[in-house]
């Protein structure tokens, strides 16, 4: 089962050609507009993921109550019951529309897990968490012991993004993909996601742009673990966005492996 992330540029699109079994779209982009694209792409009988970016679960300011009621009005309107958002901070006092990683550390996995606690009260489901990509970081643990450590204290799901996961282990040389999937508890994972990156001279870092086909390792693993667990994976493509085509030829690859 292979998903695509929506984007504004797919919106001349003829969606009904799209090789999509169902779709992942930003609640920030829905919220004060008309939703008919996404009523019709429900009505082809694709369902809808949403997939924030500016909850700011690791940022210092309350959670918006406002934007978890929009949130939920959404979801009532779509008859969506899947929300999910990055573990990251996106802005304090004014949102600063990029992801900030969180400290590895004990003490902010109390107090991320509490938020989180916060946001599934509102909106009366478990979320999923989103594993990011960093470019610097302290930490007290690995990354995966800290996801792990949230998730259970929160008692919420994992959206796990194979791509980050490779991304960090380029850039950082820390757990490689197949020993951080091996410490997640893949009971807990809604969905995968995988996307394409690129390395910049600039600052001598692999960078997540979402501007490239996936990476053969990176489709590989996603698929080795939908054929185990049977979790759906989902293509994002953000930036240079090639044509309906190529779309429909990298999901394609993302269905040659799997069980249906």
């Amino acid at each position: 089962m292979a998903g695509l992330g929506y984007r504004q540029e797919m919106a001349e699109w003829d969606m009904s050609t799209v090789a999509a079994d169902f779709f992942e779209v930003a609640p920030e982009n829905w919220i004060r507009r008309d939703r008919t694209p996404l009523h019709q792409l429900l009505q082809s009988g694709r369902p809808i993921q949403l997939h924030g970016v500016s909850l700011s679960l690791g940022g210092q300011a309350p959670i918006q109550q406002s934007f978890l009621t929009s949130v939920r009005e959404l979801m009532h309107d779509l008859d969506i019951v899947h929300y999910s958002d990055h573990l990251a901070a996106s802005g304090d006092a004014h949102q600063l529309y990029d992801l900030f990683p969180i400290p590895f550390t004990r003490s902010e996995v109390i107090r991320i897990s509490d938020r989180i606690k916060h946001v599934q009260d509102v909106l009366g489901i478990r979320i999923a968490v989103e594993n990011t990509t960093y470019y610097t970081n302290f930490a007290e643990m690995s990354e995966a012991e800290f996801l792990m450590q949230v998730v259970e204290q929160a008692d919420c799901h994992i959206l796990l993004d194979i791509n980050n996961i490779v991304v960090n282990h380029k850039n950082h040389q820390r757990l490689a993909v197949h020993d951080f999937v091996s410490q997640i508890d893949m009971q807990r994972v809604t969905y995968m996601h995988v996307a394409g990156h690129e390395f910049d001279e600039r600052f001598g870092l692999y960078i997540d742009t979402h501007s490239q086909g996936v990476e053969a390792n990176t489709r590989e693993v996603a698929m080795a673990l939908h054929q185990q667990y049977q979790i759906p994976v989902l293509l994002e493509w953000d930036n240079d966005i090639p044509s309906l085509t190529h779309i429909n030829q990298e999901l394609a690859c993302l269905k040659t492996s799997t069980v249906m």
